[in-house]
């Protein structure tokens, strides 16, 4: 055999090298934003299919006729609230119920999305079940483009893009596309955060009085920005925290504070009631526990008496409270830095002092997903690939579970 005759195979072989090379170089070209992007899209394939599955056996229910088709599939539920409000505004007078108790109405639902699908709604004629599924819809993109850049600050390139496929690939994720205004508020939150790690507070006071006007959220960020403010003064030594830029961060507190009370006392001042906003809240709940007084801290312990009894419920809330506390403090969290393990934890502290839990509650845990960060660490393409996978399905069981109506639902999303 002669030399040359052997040649062909080391040259394939060297091929076979070169070309994962040439890939990864030219992966290494396409910009970040594009990469998202895909991500994104792909995912909203995955999640459309989903829902179009589902909403092909959905039958007749308050909402919608059989088998609905999209854009009516996914404004069930709060989204005819939301669109009550685009449309008609807010009551003045309180609907009162037969045993005299305020009932459900629209001042539960603030004003900042469906403001926004108004506005569009009359610039474009378009009706208001497909611009506000647009508007959720251009919303994350938004959010998944930021999410991106906000987990690169705290996490390598590979875990950030990783944490964007868990945000897009997440449980919840179909109801960023669906007419509420949680897609809306997930992006300002992403903004705002971005803001506050890029130490950029003036900017940060129209993206809370949006972000406050969308979904309840400024008494939480308050709260997060005091904390940095103190975190920021105690590391001054090797952190410098100037005068004057502590001086604009906590006037920035102060005023995500009074945006968080900016929507109770809009709701008094049209209705003559001091209590309408939580009043309309608690009308909610009643379902559940009957009409009862707004008691800070103590929704959580009622609600596990309601659903397991005592004294079970009450051991529960126990351990959920000490598990998160621990969580806080794991490895994989601990890398998301301290500004995001304070605004996870200034959220749950406002959760705990507000929300009833019930099925919505996966919902209103939505606001965590820096969270994701931690979980997108380990870089084993098994571990990726099935965690993926699991909150696929997990898309599939919250569709089952809290969006699509079988009778009388009582597993709201």
């Amino acid at each position: 055999m002669t030399p040359t005759s052997a040649s062909p195979a080391p040259v394939r072989a060297h091929a076979d090298r070169a070309l994962p090379a040439r890939l990864r170089a030219r992966y290494r070209l396409v910009p970040w934003w594009q990469r998202v992007s895909v991500i994104w899209l792909l995912s909203r394939l995955v999640t459309t299919t989903l829902v179009l599955a589902l909403a092909s056996v959905q039958g007749q229910n308050p909402w919608t006729p059989a088998k609905p088709g999209y854009t009516a599939f996914a404004n069930m539920w709060d989204a005819l609230w939301y669109n009550i409000v685009a449309v008609g505004g807010y009551p003045s007078v309180l609907p009162v119920t037969v045993d005299g108790h305020v009932g459900e109405n629209a001042w539960a639902f603030m004003p900042g999305y469906p403001a926004v699908v108004r506005v569009l709604m009359l610039v474009t004629g378009a009706p208001w079940a497909s611009m506000a599924v647009v508007v959720s819809v251009a919303c994350s993109l938004g959010t998944a483009l930021l999410f991106y850049r906000l987990m690169r600050r705290v996490q390598p390139e590979s875990t950030a893009l990783f944490a964007v496929v868990l945000f897009c690939a997440a449980p919840l994720s179909p109801l960023l596309q669906f007419g509420y205004a949680e897609s809306m508020q997930l992006l300002l939150l992403t903004l705002a955060l971005l803001l506050v790690l890029q130490r950029r507070y003036l900017v940060l006071v129209p993206v809370i009085a949006l972000m406050a006007l969308t979904r309840p959220s400024g008494l939480a960020f308050a709260l997060f920005l005091a904390l940095h403010v103190g975190f920021r003064w105690y590391s001054r030594v090797r952190d410098p925290f100037p005068v004057r830029e502590a001086v604009t961060a906590s006037s920035v507190a102060v005023f995500s504070g009074l945006m968080g009370l900016a929507w109770p006392a809009i709701a008094w001042a049209v209705t003559g009631s001091p209590t309408a906003y939580t009043d309309t809240e608690l009308a909610w709940r009643s379902a559940y526990i009957g009409y009862q007084e707004l008691v800070p801290f103590a929704a959580w312990f009622q609600s596990g008496v309601w659903w397991l009894g005592q004294p079970l419920g009450i051991l529960v809330v126990v351990a959920v409270i000490l598990g998160f506390t621990l969580l806080m403090f794991a490895p994989a969290v601990r890398s998301l830095g301290v500004d995001l393990r304070l605004w996870v934890a200034s959220y749950a502290l406002y959760l705990l002092a507000v929300f009833f839990p019930q099925s919505s509650v996966f919902r209103l845990l939505m606001p965590m997903f820096p969270l994701l960060g931690a979980l997108a660490r380990p870089r084993s393409i098994v571990y990726r690939v099935v965690v993926t996978l699991l909150l696929i399905c997990g898309q599939w069981g919250w569709l089952l579970l809290c969006w699509g109506v079988d009778g009388a639902d009582w597993t709201p999303p």
